[in-house]
């Protein structure tokens, strides 16, 4: 009877209280209540990089192993938001490993470049979107989140103001410099 008690207590917990419980206590089956509330959301991204269905059930168990390791020493605020970005980087390491690339699709409503930068010729030519890949890696780690959350989560100023913790008009000046940084780095990497 004790065991049902703290289990239904488990699933009734958020999830800063199960990943602060699975930090002290290491127990699997803790982290294993917390993850079962997002397994579609992998399994749904997982499906959507690798769109192969065995691939990303694959990906799922692969991810939670990942998890037990990583999460004890992580500093976690939002654990959604971070799921997310630890499935999508192992969705692009698993291509990356498959020599594919998956083209990253910026909606050109959102970019105000110069006019003589067209964004959507540049993302036809496969080699620039690799250089773009780059150029994101070499962004200073506001910007380089920023950047992420914007165009590829497609997240609002105020989404990522909320999950950063920073002030809109941080994030907006991480966006723009994101974006000015990035246009340097292929107009850099074209002379060379």
């Amino acid at each position: 009877m004790q065991f049902g008690v703290k289990f239904h207590k488990q699933h009734s917990s958020s999830d800063e209280e199960l990943l602060a419980d699975y930090k002290k206590s290491l127990n699997v089956s803790v982290l294993g209540v917390l993850y079962e509330r997002y397994m579609a959301l992998v399994y749904g991204l997982s499906l959507k990089y690798l769109k192969d269905e065995e691939a990303a059930k694959d990906t799922v168990m692969q991810i939670f192993e990942e998890l037990v390791e990583k999460l004890p020493s992580q500093e976690v605020r939002n654990f959604k938001s971070w799921l997310y970005v630890v499935a999508k980087n192992h969705c692009l390491m698993q291509l990356r490993k498959k020599n594919q690339t998956q083209r990253v699709v910026f909606d050109e409503r959102f970019m105000d470049f110069e006019d003589d930068f067209h964004l959507q010729k540049a993302m036809d030519d496969e080699r620039l979107q690799q250089r773009l890949e780059n150029c994101i890696e070499q962004l200073p780690l506001h910007q380089r989140a920023a950047i992420r959350q914007f165009y590829l989560e497609e997240l609002s100023y105020k989404e990522i103001s909320v999950q950063t913790q920073d002030d809109i008009k941080k994030v907006k000046s991480f966006i723009q410099n994101g974006k000015r940084n990035l246009k340097i780095c292929l107009e850099k990497n074209d002379k060379t």
